[in-house]
């Protein structure tokens, strides 16, 4: 393939239901954001594009929670993600919105010309309705038992569990999140994407790298376990996709369509196409053609995301965008996989996260420190971890300890020994290596390793290898310590000091090469280095370029006699006090969510009064809903010896003739009382967990009915 004359990169819209967490950080935005710093250091011609994904039925749900509108909850939700991705230090070069009338706009455009071309199928089919809300339901208003993993809480769309995609009908007892009502099948109408037609060109591109013939991209340039989560699909065969709902919020499909009242875009083909629209509008901002970006074929398109979205923008949306013809496709998708935290799974809904704002406000200024520890730890191939103590000891005995105190140290010496000038020296002086030899290393050869090592860290970063690249990165802080650890300048200085000015002129060299290096991962470190240093603030506009010519011809990027400002503290060390409040924060949320999760016990009773409880197996003979009341069914339990009545407050949950034949608990010998006309002869025992949803307590499948429960 030939070089790409221009780059689009996108970063994973984040929903606008919730704030950001570290999660998020690792999975899609830092990633991109170290890469198209590094290319626009190469003099690329890049453009970074995001924005909140605002549509949705999450959103309305959300507002119901909130008692507010889903337009005030995305307002809320837009502001406090560009004011945590501003203090982080991820430059978007556009960040919009998927509320915004130009996007609307934008994805009515793209389906009408789907429409146009009759790339869709109509179909009728059976969705779940709530009848009580008297509405058909989203994926997300849908919760029940995951197919895959048993996890009882996952979507219609997908569990948050063990991450597969699923269908609201796949579902194990499905209910309905507005009502909690069982929702039932009804018929509705909507267009569907045949992406059974589509199977061998995806096949083709994602495995072998071509496109009708052409080649396209080279596989063995993409994550494997994103090849391998495509296949997966692929083997399991396409089905057609729809590509609207029935919803209330969210981009109206065209007025003109007919049976478009009510239907809006699926989020799938919405929030995607929320990259094209937001291109469009930095390229009315910037005087620039968006279709340079997104039609030619000399651009390249790499889409930065986490693993549960690898289907989504390697499948669905490539799809779309031959569907609709002109477009080009993705080059590649670097996913990242999940990073955990403290031994657990980040979860929004236990509050188990390390949220963005919060650690904003609660470790002022130390963007930078986050940013480091997160690439240091990079989800990049496989799951990684997130801890405090881990965060700590990589701020104190990685960045301080290692590249603070290299800088620090060349600079203080150099105000020492040159008045905080640069020394000028013999070329044919020579310096000590630092491997403990008596080695004859030329200034010049030791600015040729240094362009070696950052050959490496460049390449690194093109194969999207950050913590490689990082760690090179500290490599060449710890050659530099090691260095000026080895000559000892400082007892040099008055024996030898023309070897001593070749090895501080080196080593300012190193500062000025790191001042660099560094800024793709801790942009503000790299300013500060270059205040220190008094160099010219990084434009990112091609200073890599620069630096790796004047390393290969040997010139110095610091001039003789340049003069310097004075040595500043680059990072501070963080103290057990500070991390144990962190975690502290972090464990009292989930004390919180325990605490939801099991109710205290009840007041003690004694044994005499417990053995008057008489628990019995039996199973439901017969189910019906006890009329006006719509919490209660009407059981007929057979007990083995005996057929009783009972009546249960299980209505919402469990419709009547799915329960039939289950094994039950029930206390045989509670006194019979009337309940809206109909003599109960007992109680069902049920399990309620923290979300209010019920579970039969049941014995074994095999138990005889009527065995006394002790």
């Amino acid at each position: 393939m030939n070089e790409a004359k221009r780059i689009i990169v996108t970063s994973a819209l984040p929903y606008a239901n919730g704030p950001l967490h570290i999660g998020h950080l690792s999975g899609a935005y830092l990633s991109a954001d170290i890469y198209v710093r590094f290319q626009r250091m190469m003099g690329k011609d890049i453009v970074f594009i995001c924005g909140s994904d605002e549509n949705g039925a999450a959103i309305t749900m959300k507002a119901i929670k909130e008692q507010t509108t889903p337009q005030a909850v995305v307002d809320n939700y837009h502001e406090l993600f560009k004011d945590s991705f501003e203090k982080m230090g991820i430059s978007f070069d556009h960040y919009h919105r998927t509320s915004d009338q130009l996007h609307h706009e934008t994805a009515q455009d793209f389906f009408r010309e789907l429409h146009k071309k009759g790339k869709f199928i109509e179909k009728t089919s059976e969705q779940y309705y709530d009848a009580k809300a008297n509405q058909f339901l989203a994926d997300r208003y849908i919760k029940g038992t995951c197919p895959k993993c048993s996890h009882d809480a996952a979507y219609g769309d997908q569990c948050e569990n063990c991450g597969s995609t699923l269908s609201p009908t796949e579902l194990i007892n499905p209910v309905s999140t507005l009502t909690g009502e069982k929702p039932v099948l009804q018929q509705t109408s909507h267009w569907y994407l045949p992406l059974d037609q589509d199977e061998d060109w995806l096949r083709e591109w994602i495995t072998e790298g071509t496109v009708d013939g052409t080649t396209h991209h080279d596989p063995s340039d993409w994550k494997k376990h994103v090849i391998g989560q495509c296949k997966s699909w692929l083997d399991g065969g396409l089905q057609p996709r729809s590509m609207t709902r029935d919803l209330d919020w969210g981009v109206d499909i065209p007025k003109e369509i007919p049976g478009s009242e009510g239907k809006k875009l699926y989020v799938w083909m919405d929030a995607p196409i929320g990259y094209i629209s937001s291109t469009i509008a930095w390229s009315k901002q910037n005087n620039k053609d968006w279709k340079d970006y997104w039609k030619n074929e000399d651009s390249q398109l790499i889409h930065f995301i986490g693993k549960d979205n690898i289907v989504f923008h390697c499948i669905i949306f490539p799809a779309i965008l031959k569907a609709h013809g002109g477009f080009i496709l993705p080059t590649n998708v670097p996913a990242n996989q999940f990073m955990n935290l403290e031994g657990d799974k980040i979860s929004t809904s236990r509050n188990w996260a390390v949220w963005v704002p919060e650690y904003l406000e609660n470790m002022p200024g130390k963007e930078d420190e986050l940013r480091y520890t997160m690439t240091r730890n990079m989800p990049e191939q496989k799951d990684s971890e997130f801890t405090w103590t881990g965060f700590q000891d990589a701020v104190n005995n990685e960045l301080v300890n290692n590249l603070a105190n290299f800088v620090n140290r060349v600079m203080v010496l150099t105000h020492k020994y040159y008045d905080g000038k640069v020394p000028s020296f013999d070329e044919d002086e020579m310096i000590v290596g630092p491997e403990g030899d008596l080695e004859t290393a030329f200034h010049d050869s030791e600015l040729l390793r240094l362009f070696d090592e950052l050959s490496e860290y460049g390449d690194h970063i093109r194969a999207f290898e950050f913590r490689a690249a990082l760690a090179k990165v500290m490599e060449i802080s710890s050659l530099g310590n090691q260095i000026l650890q080895f000559n000892e300048p400082w007892k040099a200085i008055k024996e030898e000091p023309e070897v001593v000015a070749v090895v501080m002129n080196l080593l300012l060299q190193y500062c000025a090469a790191l001042s660099l290096a560094v800024r793709p991962f801790m942009p503000k470190c790299a300013d500060n280095i270059r205040s220190m240093m008094s160099l010219p603030t990084i434009e990112e506009s091609g200073e890599f370029v620069e630096l790796m010519n004047m390393l290969a011809e040997g010139e110095h990027l610091v001039k003789e006699d340049h003069q310097l400002n004075k040595s500043a503290h680059l990072f501070t060390r963080i103290t057990d006090e500070v991390i144990q409040e962190q975690v502290d924060r972090l464990n009292a949320t989930k004390e919180s969510t325990e605490e939801i999760k099991a109710p205290p016990v009840k007041e003690n009773i004694n044994f005499d009064d417990f053995t008057k409880m008489d628990f019995r197996t039996a199973t439901v003979l017969e189910a019906k809903k006890v009329p006006k009341a719509n919490k209660l069914l009407e059981l007929k339990i057979d007990l083995g010896f005996e057929q009783r009545t009972v009546v249960s407050g299980i209505a919402e949950q469990y419709d009547p003739t799915e329960i039939i034949g289950k094994k039950v608990t029930i206390i045989a010998n509670l006194a019979a009382r009337k309940i809206r006309g109909v003599e109960s002869q007992g109680m069902v025992l049920m399990a309620e967990n923290s979300e209010g949803k019920l579970s039969f307590v049941s014995p074994e499948n095999d138990w005889e009915n009527g065995t006394i429960v002790k």
